[in-house]
C-alpha cells in the first residue's frame, strides 16, 4: 500500500505554492489535500467552536484528491483527520507557504500550525515555506527538495510530538542544507494607523522582523541569508526544563 500524505496550507487550495507541493508529494504516496478556501495567512493554531466549518469537493483523479475547506488551517487539518480520510495518513506537510516562517514567525504561521497539529496526534509533519512573498515567485526548483526532505522523513520517521519546520531562501542557487535552531527575533511598529473620515483611526498590522541576537551559523535566519535551506526541529513541548530547576529553588 503506497503511504497517504496529507496537504494543508494558510494561503487557499488555489496557491501556487500548494500546487507545487502536490507535485513535490505525488512520487512518494496517494495525497489527500484538504486546504482553506481562501487565505488564512498568520493564523496560528486558531480553531472555532462557534462557527460551522464546512468544505467542498475540488478535484479528484488517480492518487489524488482535493478538498477546500471555511476553516482555519488547524480546522482544516483536523476535518480531514476525524471525518474526510478513511485511516491514518503516513505523512502531513504543509506549505509552500509564500513567505518565511523562520524563527519568531513559527508562532504565528497557520503553515506551521497544521504540523503542530500533527504533531499533537503523533503524526510526522513537515512545514515547508520560501522566503518571498509574491504570490507569483518561481517555485518549480523547490520542488526536488521538498522530496527529498519528505521522503527522508516517511523513511526514518520523527519522535512523537516534534516536526520540521524548513526554510527556504530566495535563490537559485542553494547552497545546501542545514540543521539550524530557531533565532531569536521580534516585531517592531507592528501597527499602521490610518485615519478614518469620522475622526480616530483604523489601524493595520504591518511591522518589521528584527534580530535580537549577533549573527550566529547555528541559526536558521543566517542559514537563510547565506542561501541554505534551514531545518528546525520543533517540539509541541514548551515546557522549560532548566527553569524548573531554577523554581525549586525559589522559596515558594
Amino acid at each position: 500500500m503506497r503511504p497517504l500524505i496529507l496537504i494543508s496550507n494558510d494561503d487557499g487550495y488555489t496557491s501556487r505554492g500548494l500546487a507545487a507541493l502536490i507535485d513535490a508529494m505525488r512520487p512518494l504516496g496517494d495525497i489527500f489535500v484538504v486546504a482553506p478556501d481562501g487565505p488564512r495567512s498568520g493564523a496560528s493554531c486558531s480553531i472555532t467552536d462557534a462557527v460551522p466549518v464546512s468544505y467542498k469537493h475540488v478535484h479528484s483523479e488517480e492518487g489524488l484528491k482535493i478538498y477546500s475547506c471555511s476553516g482555519s488551517p488547524v480546522m482544516c487539518t483536523k476535518l480531514a483527520l476525524d471525518q474526510l480520510l478513511m485511516r491514518q495518513p503516513d505523512l502531513i506537510v504543509a506549505g509552500i507557504n509564500h513567505g518565511s516562517n523562520a524563527s519568531i514567525n513559527v508562532h504565528y504561521s497557520g503553515t506551521t500550525a497544521v504540523t503542530t497539529e500533527a504533531a499533537l496526534h503523533g503524526i510526522p509533519s513537515v512545514a515547508f515555506s520560501l522566503n518571498n512573498h509574491d504570490p507569483q515567485a518561481r517555485l518549480e526548483h523547490l520542488v526536488p527538495i521538498c522530496t527529498h526532505i519528505a521522503g527522508l522523513v516517511l523513511e526514518q520517521g520523527l519522535p512523537y510530538g516534534s516536526y520540521l519546520n524548513v526554510n527556504i531562501p530566495e535563490t537559485e542557487e542553494i547552497q545546501g542544507i542545514r540543521v539550524c535552531r530557531m533565532a531569536y527575533s521580534r516585531w517592531v511598529e507592528e501597527f499602521e494607523p490610518c485615519p478614518r473620515s469620522r475622526g480616530g483611526h483604523y489601524f493595520w498590522l504591518s511591522g518589521e522582523q528584527v534580530d535580537d541576537e549577533p549573527s550566529d551559523d547555528s541559526t536558521d535566519l543566517w542559514a537563510m541569508s547565506h542561501d541554505y535551506v534551514a531545518i528546525t526541529p520543533i517540539m509541541i513541548d514548551p515546557t522549560d526544563y532548566e527553569l524548573i530547576q531554577a523554581l525549586k529553588e525559589w522559596d515558594l
